[in-house]
């Protein structure tokens, strides 16, 4: 175009004008440069000059005729996309954990490791209710999951130590719950500077998906279970202020990420002191963090705990000898898992080691260049089968002992006290905010003269109100920030 417009074009020449009329500001601007400097117009049909009214006219109607037909072509495409989709037939790629199978479907990997990988992760996201525990817990016991990757052979497995996004994609995947969906992320075009930039991969809300399909393939867990799973990876992610709950830690807190402020609304933030650190305050600190202005409410939480301890108890004691029963199932198959993960890598590893050595055996010995390359590949895939052997050897030696009798039976004694359970000095804090969680979905707090009221509400629909003096207990006293800063004065 610079060329053109310093005069040192005389003519443009194309196999068709309408080429050149893909977009029509460019077209008439186009027009326009070569009018001004005198330069022709030549396509198979004919030489337009764009100083003549009549070509002019004539090169403006092929340039929309152009542009119409593009963006027909366009919609057209897309809408067959679409209707794709809409019947479920539509794979750009396939997750690892399937494959495509005739007449644009999907089915599970028919390779086992695979499938039992991926059902590992699931099962372990049950048990810690965290992605970044199932991450820590895979990569301690060094258990590799399978990843795809494209090259000139087209899709391969490659198995490696795991990432965050690589576990939280496996958790947030619908595929896995046997539904198909498309549309699940959108792309925002923005004027910047005067220049379009576009922005992919923004994840849109499930309720705004195009398409989405329940019951299509097989699946690794049901529907319901995966909908829990995303409502507990989005109550996890703590940067998202007072609009969720919250992980469930290792701290001393049992409420914490649960108590909301009955007056502003706000979560409230969980302090520590004492000597020890076991000295714990509940105080709403949202209005004074972002605002400036004092404290809505603030009171220990000792008292607090121990109030909802009981009725959470009381409620959970039917529970109790179940709950024994399933502890000692777990503990009978803890390193099952383990040694199941060794076990089909280990068979994966022979089976790399016979290929090597069918590719050298078939090589010509005298042919150095390839062979030396074959036995290379064939060393190396001996090392890992005999890496593999030892670590689940060492894993099989290290295997807890059964459960002896006299453990069966404190176990059962514990289920049947549940109160003695609950505080027991190795009982799990992180465990115990997980029942917490299970059972009550927030708890308001109001200050109702010299007491706290606090309204429990259930999972499942129903509340309970509790109320608490400050007299009660001097180390769990509940106070208002206004009263102590006049007692202070």
């Amino acid at each position: 175009m610079a060329t053109l417009c310093e005069g040192n074009v005389g003519a443009v020449f194309c196999i068709e004008a309408s080429r050149l009329a893909r977009n029509g500001r460019d077209w008439h601007t186009l027009l326009e440069f070569c009018r001004l400097v005198d330069a022709l117009i030549l396509d198979e049909d004919g030489i337009y000059d764009a100083r003549q009214t009549n070509d002019r006219l004539l090169l403006g109607m092929k340039g929309t005729l152009s542009e119409m037909e593009l963006s027909t072509l366009r919609q057209r495409s897309v809408e067959a996309l679409m209707q794709k989709a809409r019947r479920g037939e539509l794979f750009m790629t396939v997750a690892i954990g399937y494959v495509r199978a005739p007449n644009d479907r999907v089915e599970m990997d028919p390779d086992r490791r695979i499938r039992k990988a991926i059902e590992l992760v699931f099962r372990k996201f049950r048990q810690f209710g965290s992605v970044r525990q199932v991450l820590l817990w895979l990569r301690q016991e060094r258990i590799e999951l399978p990843s795809i990757v494209y090259g000139a052979t087209g899709r391969a497995v490659i198995w490696k130590l795991p990432i965050y996004n690589v576990v939280r994609h496996i958790l947030s995947n619908p595929i896995y719950a046997g539904a198909y969906a498309f549309g699940r992320t959108k792309t925002v075009t923005r004027i910047e500077q005067g220049r379009k930039h576009s922005v992919g991969g923004l994840r849109v809300p499930q309720e705004q998906w195009q398409v989405l399909i329940i019951q299509h393939h097989e699946c690794y867990i049901d529907w319901d279970e995966y909908q829990a799973n995303q409502r507990q990876i989005t109550h996890n992610a703590a940067m998202k202020g007072r609009l969720v709950r919250g992980p469930a830690r290792n701290g001393g807190a049992l409420l914490a990420g649960l108590v909301r402020c009955g007056h502003c609304g706000r979560k409230f933030h969980v302090t520590y002191g004492g000597v020890k650190g076991n000295c714990l305050r509940y105080a709403c600190q949202g209005a004074m963090i972002n605002h400036g202005t004092g404290r809505c409410i603030s009171f220990g939480g000792l008292k607090a705990e121990r109030l909802i301890e009981e009725e959470l108890l009381r409620r959970l004691e039917p529970l109790g000898v179940q709950a024994a029963l399933e502890a000692i199932d777990r503990q009978a198959c803890s390193n099952d898992e383990r040694v199941a993960q060794k076990e089909l890598a280990l068979e994966q590893m022979r089976f790399e080691v016979a290929r090597a050595r069918r590719q050298y055996d078939a090589v010509d010995p005298d042919n150095r260049l390839v062979a030396a390359e074959l036995e290379r590949r064939w060393n190396e895939a001996l090392n890992h089968h005999h890496t593999a052997e030892e670590e689940l050897r060492a894993l099989r030696a290290n295997r807890p002992a059964a459960l002896s009798e006299a453990t069966r039976r404190t176990l059962l004694q514990l289920g049947e006290d549940l109160p003695a359970l609950w505080h027991h000095p190795q009982s799990s804090k992180q465990l115990k905010k997980r029942i917490v969680r299970t059972l009550l979905h927030e708890i308001v707090v109001r200050k109702e003269g010299e007491k706290i009221s606090m309204m429990l509400h259930w999972q499942g629909g129903g509340s309970h109100d509790a109320r608490i003096s400050e007299e009660q207990d001097r180390r769990a006293s509940l106070c208002i920030t206004g009263q102590r800063r006049a007692a202070g004065a």
